[in-house]
């Protein structure tokens, strides 16, 4: 019974900020990760503890699957040389960055554990970026770069994170291997989203005009998909994002208007919750983590964590700027692939860099660390990840999400020049 009025609570909390977020002036993912963080620390309150089970089952396949749903194919496909290159590319990139500093700059931090500290941190959060962002006029191809980028990046930083576990375990990296596990899993994920999009495609058909059956099908899927794919042992990531594609161009052809508002309306209510929760809920652990930590150590680690929330800002800022310049080059070129509309200006780039923050995949996978190696010894280092870990996407939500609106504003009060990449 505490457990659940603490959740009412969090749930009453949360709503109510919502609606005040804008009179305040403060982004609403950030003013619920502070809001989280004063009520973990409220005297007699029960220890929040994030179960990444929870997450990754109850959280990211609606979230993932809607986010595919909406965004544009079209759009999508248009920037895809950029979002592969943000999703995959950079991840792995962040991955080794994070971890090199870590190695040579934490004591105790050995090379697999560098990496997994590394690969817990590569994937940004788009979920903080839209909501921190909504109304501020962003283009559209920034938003499909974000919301296209998110969709992809969970599962590199997944695979990245199981291969560096498994090096602190002791099982052998064999990098070819390695690379073949990654493609087989982000395929088999296709695969899977793929044939059960076509199965869902076909049972909506002949129900279409049962709005309640339709409604419940579309709500259900996504989680039937994860769990399907996680069982093959492919990417449910990459099941859930292949099925909301297939899904909302199956629909846009089929669903009659009124449907198609009532859905929309459905899943508005359930995204607006869910987000909320996730916001709190990354506040909530600062007080977990702390209790876990030698107080000695905590002003250390914070220093660590700010440095590493610099260190991964520079290089997603490094590869946006190498990505518009390459694509700049292969327009010049003349490569087919590239089109004029996909090439990124100095305003896009900057929004995109800044927009890099860290969220709740992050936190799931660091609490998500095994307590003990297979011979039964402590996971060397494990609080201290965790508590790094945490302490860096709180600076990035905080810091980057309080000062992204004055980014965007900024440069939308700039005038900028066209560029002549014809040139």
């Amino acid at each position: 019974m505490e457990n659940y009025s603490v959740v009412i609570m969090i749930l009453a909390v949360m709503i109510g900020l919502s609606a005040i977020a804008d009179k305040v002036k403060l982004p609403y993912p950030v003013l619920l990760v502070m809001a989280g963080i004063c009520i973990g620390f409220t005297p007699s309150l029960p220890d929040v503890e994030l179960n990444p089970e929870i997450v990754f089952l109850i959280f990211l396949p609606p979230l993932l699957y809607d986010a595919a749903f909406n965004i544009s194919f079209r759009q999508f496909r248009m920037n895809s040389n950029t979002i592969m290159t943000l999703a995959i590319t950079l991840v792995f990139v962040t991955t080794l960055g994070i971890g090199v500093f870590a190695h040579y700059v934490i004591p105790g931090m050995t090379w697999p554990l560098a990496f997994v500290l590394g690969a817990i941190l590569s994937a940004t959060d788009a979920v903080a970026a839209m909501s921190i962002t909504k109304g501020l006029g962003l283009s559209h191809k920034t938003n499909t770069i974000l919301e296209g980028e998110s969709l992809v990046n969970d599962a590199s930083a997944l695979v990245a994170y199981r291969f560096a576990v498994a090096a602190v375990t002791g099982i052998s990296f064999v990098f070819w291997r390695a690379s073949l596990q990654f493609l087989g899993l982000l395929a088999g994920g296709y695969a899977v989203g793929f044939v059960i999009a076509k199965i869902l495609a076909l049972i909506l058909e002949k129900i279409k005009h049962n709005t309640m059956a339709t409604i419940s099908f579309m709500l259900l899927m996504p989680f039937v998909t994860y769990l399907i794919a996680e069982h093959l042992h492919v990417s449910g990531v990459i099941a859930v994002v292949v099925l909301g594609m297939g899904i909302a161009r199956f629909s846009s052809k089929v669903f009659p208007d009124g449907l198609k508002k009532q859905s929309r309306n459905i899943w508005e209510i359930i995204n607006f919750l869910l987000n909320g929760l996730i916001f709190i809920l990354i506040g909530l652990q600062l007080p977990y983590v702390v209790n876990n930590i030698n107080r000695k150590e905590i002003v250390p680690y914070m220093l660590y964590a700010f440095l590493i929330t610099v260190v991964a800002l520079l290089l997603r800022m490094a590869r946006v700027f190498l990505q518009k310049l390459n694509l700049q080059r292969a327009f010049r070129q003349g490569h087919r692939k590239v089109k004029e509309s996909a090439l990124l200006d100095f305003k896009n780039s900057v929004i995109i860099s800044w927009s890099g923050m860290r969220g709740i995949v992050s936190l799931a996978i660091a609490i998500g660390l095994p307590k003990e190696l297979s011979d039964g010894r402590p996971f060397p280092q494990r609080d201290a990840i965790i508590f790094i870990s945490v302490m860096v996407v709180l600076f990035t939500l905080i810091g980057q999400g309080l000062t992204l609106p004055w980014v965007v504003k900024s440069l939308g009060k700039q005038k900028m020049q066209p560029i002549d990449y014809k040139s």
